[in-house]
């Protein structure tokens, strides 16, 4: 089986070593440790795995302790139905939350719109004397 290196795994996913620690201090990944003192993170298929998973819920926008979830329903085959469904109401979640910001930045939009062309009119207005002759 093979094993991957923290560097491997950060070069891999374009992403710090650091970022792995932090989620392997969050209970995501779970290397072994080897070399003097254990000082060598060895990371596994199964953590390489994790790890695309909690990188591919992160651009979902979820949380750590929601990707955390999922990722460990996967690890354990009981109750499949009832993990499926609980996955389909974090995504659903997930959903509304984005469609909220999708909104409330097509409505930020709008203003910011809105807010140009008052002040190109206002441009306008300024930049043109009162008899109607171009400003010099």
């Amino acid at each position: 089986m093979p094993t991957y290196s923290i560097a491997e795994l950060a070069r891999e996913f374009d992403i710090t070593a650091r970022a792995i620690r932090f989620y392997e201090d969050h209970g995501l990944l779970a290397p072994s440790r080897e070399g003097a003192g254990g000082r060598s993170r060895v990371y596994t298929a199964r953590d390489r795995t994790r790890l695309k998973l909690t990188l591919r819920g992160k651009r979902l926008g979820l949380t750590l302790s929601e990707i955390k979830s999922i990722v460990d329903m996967y690890e354990s085959p009981k109750d499949t139905v009832a993990q499926m469904h609980r996955f389909l109401g974090v995504l659903a979640h997930q959903r509304e939350t984005l469609e909220q910001q999708r909104d409330d930045i097509d409505m930020a939009l709008a203003e910011v719109a809105a807010h140009e062309e008052q002040c190109r009119r206002m441009l306008a207005e300024a930049t043109t004397p009162a008899d109607g002759r171009a400003a010099p």
